[in-house]
């Protein structure tokens, strides 16, 4: 975030407080550090409470594998650590520690319409033609998605572009658990703006976003990779021929040069036009090393530390236990009233 969010008009009265969360789903790459966790590194001294999670109860709406589960979620854990997110400042926690969460979601269950449900775009790509096998989960994911947020009384949640709906969802399950109820209990949570984001894409292909799941390992850079992998990967990076231009405007139809000169940008915390005024004029056999250089200095260090972390896999359990039970005192309460609100005796 480039600023502190303001609690927005019908939201006063609630602890301004973000929520984000990831799902454990393993091989962190580049992408992910710079839409992601460097952004939440960057937001937490901001003056507003952070909660970050891994949402593994998410991850098993599609089989997963018990012991991978375990090990991508500690690795997810181990790079939100590793990139700046300081436990003592924020909340850390995987979602199946904190009950609230999966308790909440069956209330939003009964107040969610079916419609809703199957009207998410999620929901049609991922369950497609063969939705009559798909998991209930994955129909119901994001009613969970609104309890892992609204159980917080998050008035903040930081968006891509493929989670703006489910946002928009969860004002929607809010609002009509408060028009049902009679109550102004639930906040109607505000997206967080954050600007252009830097959309990361294949070092192999500049027209396809940086995956996991590309078969050429050549075409990211993984949270995990050393010092040497990450500048042979980088000085292998398919570019063209022609030097930088001088202003982004040069970069429209070069699909490959504007994903480096992005990163270039992202980890150097600069515009992409004033690293252009710096570079202009370069051919890549100059600006690679560069950008080789750069990314082995903010990017070793990290990928150091979370190989140090995984060696340490009782560090990071003690992290996540410690960051349940702060997360509990918030949520047990919220979860007590909501009961309270719909009428269960405890």
């Amino acid at each position: 975030m480039s600023d502190t969010p303001q609690t927005p008009p019908g939201i006063q009265g609630y602890t301004p407080r973000v929520f984000s969360g990831i799902q454990p789903s393993g091989d962190l790459h580049l992408g992910n550090y710079l839409g992601a966790l460097k952004r939440f590194a960057d937001s937490q001294n901001q003056g507003i409470e952070t909660v970050y999670c891994m949402v593994d109860q998410h991850a098993i709406t599609v089989w997963q594998d018990p012991a991978e589960l375990k090990r991508s979620t500690r690795e997810l854990a181990a790079g939100f650590i590793a990139a700046g997110i300081d436990p003592d400042k924020s909340i850390l926690f995987n979602q199946s520690q904190v009950a609230e969460h999966s308790q909440l979601a069956w209330v939003f269950n009964c107040v969610a319409r079916m419609g809703w449900m199957q009207r998410m775009t999620q929901w049609k790509d991922k369950a497609g033609k063969n939705s009559q096998n798909a998991s209930l989960g994955l129909l119901a994911y994001p009613s969970l998605m609104a309890a892992d947020i609204l159980i917080y009384h998050s008035t903040h949640v930081p968006v891509g572009e493929d989670q703006k709906q489910h946002l928009e969802l969860t004002r929607d399950i809010a609002t009509k658990f408060n028009n049902d109820f009679g109550v102004d209990f639930f906040p109607i949570t505000e997206p967080v703006i954050e600007g252009a984001a830097t959309r990361v894409m294949s070092l192999r292909d500049g027209s396809k976003k940086m995956s996991k799941s590309d078969p050429s390992a050549a075409s990211r850079i993984n949270m995990t990779d050393d010092a040497d992998t990450i500048a042979k990967k980088i000085r292998k990076a398919k570019s063209d021929a022609d030097a930088l231009p001088s202003e982004a405007k040069g970069l429209e139809e070069r699909a490959e040069a504007r994903n480096l000169v992005n990163i270039y940008a992202a980890l150097s915390d600069m515009t992409v036009d004033a690293v252009l005024a710096d570079v202009g004029g370069k051919q890549f056999s100059e600006f690679k090393p560069m950008l080789a250089d750069l990314a082995v200095d903010k990017l070793a260090p990290i990928s150091a530390e979370m190989a140090r972390l995984m060696q340490h896999q009782d560090e990071i359990d003690a992290t996540l236990r410690k960051g349940a039970a702060r997360a509990r005192a918030i949520a047990a309460p919220i979860l007590a009233k909501t009961y309270d609100i719909v009428g269960m005796i405890r």
